[in-house]
């Protein structure tokens, strides 16, 4: 063999081993892709009073609030604001742009928190300013969005009393939509739901706090149903929660806790809230926290490379034409995309697409209303360590 043959041959073996440690490399990175899940998360879906209304099966209208005696007076204060609403409207419309969006990003899971009774009880919890309840047929505004599971451990689950919740989760189980955080009693209220995907299980947790007005009554007990209720956030309750995760969770799991905690309104985060959040963390019981509660989107964290959502905000309400706390833009929502390393349940990426609620739809916001949720959610996120960036599609991407 002359010194060109060799030469040849050399460079062949070398073309051969690149393309074999190329080919090789992305068996790899396909094998960790595999392990990448996405999510869909949104804040408190709000389909009762105003919006039940509208859909073509609704609850008798009678409300029992300080103001308002009917639930169809949301719909003329909505379309006072914008325009006429034409009804019925159909189980896709009040999703509106999201179709196209979950279309796109094609999440694994859809997960929300769902803050409505679906009941036609009309015991209606007493001393309760506020009552939500949609019938049990407009439930397929639920399975046409493909919802995969609800957390129900909020302030609205027992607004018809416990026959309402009763109702509401014989409901849920009837349409095949997996819930947490209430149940018959305190250890099926503190069960979580176990979410079979392709990338491996997911384990939803699901809590309520009294700070966002989930009442002490409410609480599920040895002998009676209600919510998975958390009085606070002291080691007593990191234990709870601890053991509750342990006696669930399988080596491999994603484990995702969502709480219901805070107010409706303001951007504060107490230093409690945020010890508590990373205690959770540290101790590697907990992959995500998703709060809620705030009717906006609050600050972002990530703390040791874990996503923490403070305040999801509102995705869905029946608020528009009532007036007061527009400085929050509570108009405004997010559609929530984490995608997150099975492996590790560590945060690969969040991207966010704001919407405008109008006539009790979602629409995609405007370049200005997205603009003013970047600004707002990245003063917010300084102190945390995180930042938006707006992308050409008017998406945000969260960075940290």
């Amino acid at each position: 063999m002359n010194n060109y043959q060799r030469v040849m041959v050399l460079t062949s073996l070398l073309l051969w081993a690149g393309t074999a440690a190329i080919s090789q490399n992305k068996e790899e990175k396909v094998g960790i892709e595999n392990k990448i899940i996405k999510l869909f998360l949104s804040g408190d879906v709000m389909t009762g009073r105003g919006i039940d209304q509208v859909l073509p099966a609704s609850v008798d209208p009678i409300l029992h609030e300080a103001y308002v005696k009917d639930a169809r007076d949301y719909v003329l204060l909505a379309e006072r604001e914008n325009g006429k609403i034409k009804q019925p409207v159909s189980y896709q419309y009040i999703w509106g742009d999201a179709f196209k969006l979950w279309k796109q990003n094609a999440p694994d899971l859809k997960l929300i928190n769902l803050e409505t009774s679906i009941t036609t009880s009309n015991q209606a919890w007493p001393g309760k300013g506020i009552h939500y309840r949609m019938h049990p047929e407009n439930l397929k505004v639920l399975t046409t969005a493909g919802i995969d599971q609800v957390s129900l451990a909020n302030n609205h689950s027992l607004d018809w009393g416990r026959k309402g919740l009763e109702e509401t989760m014989k409901s849920l189980r009837g349409a095949g939509i997996s819930f947490s955080g209430v149940g018959n009693n305190e250890k099926e209220a503190a069960k979580a739901s176990i979410l079979e995907t392709e990338k491996g299980r997911v384990l939803v947790f699901s809590y309520g706090m009294p700070n966002s007005g989930v009442f002490d009554s409410w609480a599920a007990g040895t002998n009676n149903s209600g919510v998975n209720y958390l009085p606070g956030m002291s080691e007593k309750e990191l234990s709870r929660i601890k053991e509750d995760i342990a006696r669930q969770k399988q080596a491999g799991d994603l484990v995702i806790l969502s709480v219901h905690w805070g107010g409706n309104w303001g951007y504060d985060i107490s230093q409690r809230q945020r010890e508590f959040a990373h205690q959770l963390i540290d101790q590697g019981i907990v992959d995500v926290i998703f709060g809620h509660s705030s009717h906006h989107p609050m600050g972002m964290e990530v703390y040791q490379n874990k996503l923490i959502i403070y305040g999801a905000g509102d995705f869905i309400n029946d608020y528009e034409g009532i007036s007061g706390h527009e400085e929050y833009r509570g108009d405004l929502s997010l559609m929530y995309f984490p995608e997150i390393d099975m492996n590790t349940g560590q945060l690969i990426s969040l991207e966010m697409y704001p919407m405008k609620i109008k006539n009790f739809r979602l629409h995609r916001a405007s370049k200005k209303d997205v603009k003013w949720l970047q600004k707002t959610l990245s003063r917010e996120g300084k102190r945390l360590g995180t930042s938006l960036n707006m992308d050409d599609e008017n998406a945000l991407w969260l960075q940290w």
